[in-house]
């Protein structure tokens, strides 16, 4: 007889979602990072130069958290901070050459994760379970009168395209 836990969708996404977890604080320890931390490197590799009020609204903490990871991601030698050009009392978060290279690391984690979490699944269960998990993301950012992040209507217009049977390549994004 089954729990009724292995029934309820909520402790299964919650239990799927804390073995991703554990398993990249597996893989990112190899790089000397945390869960977290990651994010912020590829967030400098996307746009370098941000400011911490920046850097958190993307992370979607709140600044002190935000603080915290840039002070140990600095203290590692992999981010530096420096005073706005324009406004001296801006401060601006940059990667160092080694934190560039860490954050081109973390794709490759990202990547073996990723097909580790969708093997055996056809290109038609991936997209359905894109679809399914943005709906659950809807559903949730509107309990919380919560906004739903950026680009959220450009995944779902792309729900709406047919499907594909395209080989897929590794590490497509969920």
């Amino acid at each position: 007889m089954k729990d009724s836990l292995d029934r309820s969708i909520g402790h299964r996404l919650h239990r799927a979602a804390r073995l991703q977890r554990a398993l990249a604080a597996r893989h990112l320890a190899e790089l000397g990072l945390f869960p977290g931390q990651e994010s912020v490197l590829k967030l400098l590799s996307e746009s370098d130069g941000r400011t911490m009020t920046e850097l958190a609204a993307a992370l979607q903490v709140r600044p002190p958290t935000a603080s915290k990871t840039v002070g140990r991601l600095s203290a590692q030698g992999l981010l530096t901070r420096k005073a706005s050009d324009g406004d001296g009392r801006l401060v601006r978060v940059w990667l160092t050459e080694e934190g560039r290279q860490r954050a081109g690391a973390v794709d490759g984690i990202w990547d073996r994760i990723e097909d580790i979490m969708i093997a055996g699944l056809d290109s038609k269960d991936r997209k359905r379970l894109r679809k399914l998990l943005r709906k659950l993301d809807k559903n949730l950012a509107s309990a919380l009168g919560a906004t739903l992040p950026a680009g959220a209507e450009d995944e779902e217009a792309e729900d709406a395209a047919p499907e594909s049977d395209a080989p897929v390549l590794a590490g497509e994004a969920l």
